[in-house]
């Protein structure tokens, strides 16, 4: 655990030192994955298929703000859906826009929830977006959930009515209620955007609690509430879907929320603290945890070399200063040039003490 603890406070120290380059990286490198995966998953336009123009706009993506990023998923899909057809685009583009205007306006900062919402399905791992939503996030975040899950829906949808849109003899009328109906029946969509509102809400809301192992217990309870809305509401709808995997990948994702939560919030709860104090207005009643840290210790290592010090002490033992005395306390010796003044100040003395003053005052006055 200690050395866990070590690992966590360098990992945290390396992030702090050279944020301002890891952070435009990070943002380079998801929205790389969220291009690729959606030119994989639909690219109709050979234009946009193209891994330089994907890394032109992740390269324009990682130095602007997230809000960036998503907009230009929205322009790919819009430019991979006018391929299959206009009526396409359309529909895709009001989707969007509906998207836009009823609720991801109300979002804000939560909305790069919807690049992470497609990526989780393609690892297999879509319990993990509620639950670290939940957990990293606050309740609002369930809204941009929402909508990755239509998202991703949509174009697995499109990709496999893909060659009925692209046919010449199908009339407008006729793709738009295709997809309209793939849209609005799509039960397993409805299930699991049902299930990851709910996760979120409630991860959130039993995190932000003030008992003790609030994060590890909302992460287990939300990974719970996912497994049972699934099976519950496929039982109801008639809907199938692989029971198995969907218990085993929310496993998964449980423990990658646990060890999200060690790295993020990692609290000694041995050492809880609970503090009441007031003021004149209002009474308060705070629970500390602290943070769990270890003391680590700067190991430095200094190389001695014995021949070096050797040589040293011999050239310090040839210097020799001839204007500091040798010993403490004895007088330096000095030079014949510095006697001469010495003996002139002497001899300067003995001048003046032979001069009759009263004498010389005398005759001053006779002359007077």
């Amino acid at each position: 655990m200690t050395a866990l603890l070590e690992f966590k406070q360098k990992l945290k120290g390396l992030y702090g030192q050279y944020e301002i380059y890891l952070l435009p990286l990070l943002k380079f490198l998801l929205a790389l994955v969220y291009f690729i995966w959606i030119n994989s998953n639909m690219g109709y336009m050979a234009a946009l298929d193209n891994i330089f123009v994907v890394l032109i706009l992740s390269l324009i993506c990682c130095i602007l703000p997230p809000g960036m990023m998503i907009f230009t998923g929205f322009a790919l899909m819009v430019g991979h859906s006018y391929a299959l057809g206009i009526e396409v685009a359309g529909f895709m583009l009001i989707l969007v826009l509906f998207m836009m205007i009823l609720f991801l306006r109300f979002s804000g900062s939560k909305n790069i929830v919807l690049v992470f919402t497609p990526l989780a399905f393609a690892f297999d791992i879509p319990a993990l977006l509620p639950i670290g939503s939940g957990l990293l996030s606050s309740a609002v975040s369930a809204l941009p959930a929402a909508g990755g899950v239509i998202i991703y829906y949509f174009i697995r949808f499109i990709r496999v009515q893909s060659p009925i849109l692209m046919t010449a003899d199908s009339d407008v009328m006729t793709k738009i209620t295709l997809l309209a109906d793939g849209l609005m029946k799509n039960g397993e969509m409805w299930l699991t955007l049902i299930a990851f509102i709910v996760v979120v809400l409630a991860v959130n809301l039993i995190r932000t609690r003030m008992f003790d192992y609030a994060w590890r217990i909302a992460i287990v309870v939300g990974g719970v509430i996912y497994i049972v809305i699934m099976l519950a509401g496929s039982m109801s709808l008639g809907i199938t879907i692989p029971v198995v995997s969907v218990i085993i990948y929310t496993v998964i994702a449980v423990l990658i929320g646990i060890v999200l939560e060690f790295f993020v919030f990692g609290g000694d709860y041995t050492r809880t603290e609970r503090l009441e104090y007031e003021d004149d207005d209002y009474y308060y009643y705070v629970k500390a945890v602290p943070k769990a840290l270890v003391a680590t210790s700067e190991r430095s290592i200094k190389k001695i070399n014995g021949e070096s010090g050797r040589a040293e002490r011999r050239s310090a033992e040839k210097v020799v200063n001839y204007s500091t005395p040798l010993f403490q306390g004895e007088e330096p010796v000095r030079k014949k040039t510095e006697s001469v003044p010495e003996e002139a100040s002497v001899v300067e003395k003995a001048d003046m003490n032979d001069i009759d003053f009263e004498k010389k005052l005398e005759e001053s006055l006779k002359d007077l």
